[in-house]
């Protein structure tokens, strides 16, 4: 991995062993302090609740084992805690992102979709993503020769380190670079760059807002190679049906085609979470993957995305249905 915002440190000059051996003795003398308990106001009772205006009226629980790290980062109040039934979870602004035990759901079909659904995909774009996830999988591709990701908040990629390893482990592969900055900046001087993009990002609110506006999508499609994908976190069709509607009456706008996907997984909110895809091709087959493994290699490679999941998730219900098709047909 490479990376365009490591700063040379220095290191102190070493200490007299003689000061050294008189510190550590002193310290020994000293009576041991209690490891302060951590705390925040979404954990309350032993039990973290998770209420936002993204979705009014419910709310989304897990027993806390024990806080783990708490800071308010320039851009989100970040905070990390051990679960009892769902491992480490990784919360930004009072929202969860991921967990250990359901997050091969997110990150496997966010990437492995666009991603067999690109004829060749060789230079990848993840936007947002700071956890690693995205990239863990898409690395697992051999035709992609590069992966950028372009995070704004530092803190991420820096706690998913700390409390996230099986997800971090993706900034370590050689083809990754990282950028530490705006996404919406870093697309501005962008063209014809990377057959797949992928927006990995938190819901329409805070550092993630600007991902949802119209000159975001002109940026994507301007910086799509002829045949390029995108995919977008794409919200929860039981919350956000009229928001999915006006982001695909968008894309549609900008895109030769667009379609909707959803999935299931249990911590997000009413248990399902979208994506939207976009392809300057027209009439582009989404829903075909273009390689696929066999049962073994895939019970090898994944946890959750096989083929036939694939073209499954581009089913959807009646009533979204309605809302997500285009609107001439």
């Amino acid at each position: 991995m490479t990376t365009t915002t490591t700063d040379a440190t220095k290191r102190p000059a070493a200490e007299p062993v003689e000061a050294v051996a008189a510190a550590a003795a002193a310290s020994a003398a000293e009576p041991k302090r209690a490891k302060t308990a951590l705390m925040h106001p979404n954990v309350k009772d032993g039990w973290f609740r998770e209420t936002t205006a993204m979705w009014p009226g419910q709310a989304m629980s897990l027993e806390v084992d024990e806080i783990l790290h708490v800071e308010r980062s320039l851009f989100q109040d970040v905070l990390v805690f051990k679960s009892k039934t769902y491992g480490n979870v990784l919360v930004l602004d009072g929202v969860i992102q991921v967990t250990e035990r359901d997050e091969m759901a997110y990150q496997e079909m966010i990437a492995h979709v666009p991603l067999n659904a690109h004829p060749n995909p060789r230079r990848v774009l993840v936007v947002g993503g700071g956890d690693g996830g995205v990239l863990r999988e898409v690395v697992k591709h051999p035709s992609v020769e590069s992966v950028t990701l372009c995070e704004i908040d530092e803190a991420v990629p820096r706690v998913s380190r700390m409390y996230l390893p099986t997800l971090a482990a993706g900034f370590d592969h050689p083809k990754v670079t990282v950028h530490i900055g705006d996404g919406f900046e870093f697309l501005k001087d962008k063209e014809n760059e990377f057959d797949v993009i992928i927006t990995d990002s938190s819901d329409p609110v805070g550092p993630a807002e600007s991902l949802f506006q119209d000159t975001f999508f002109g940026l994507l499609h301007k910086a799509l190679t002829p045949n390029g994908i995108i995919c977008s976190q794409g919200e929860c069709i039981w919350l956000h049906l009229d928001l999915i509607s006006r982001v695909l009456a968008t894309t549609r706008s900008i895109f030769a085609t667009s379609s909707y996907a959803y999935i299931s997984i249990p911590t997000y909110p009413c248990g399902t979470i979208g994506f939207i895809l976009s392809s300057k091709e027209a009439n582009k087959d989404f829903a075909t993957p273009l390689r696929t493994l066999s049962t073994e290699e895939e019970n090898q490679t994944y946890r959750y995305y096989n083929k036939e999941l694939h073209r499954a998730v581009f089913q959807v219900p009646t009533f979204v249905r309605k809302a997500v098709e285009p609107k001439n047909e």
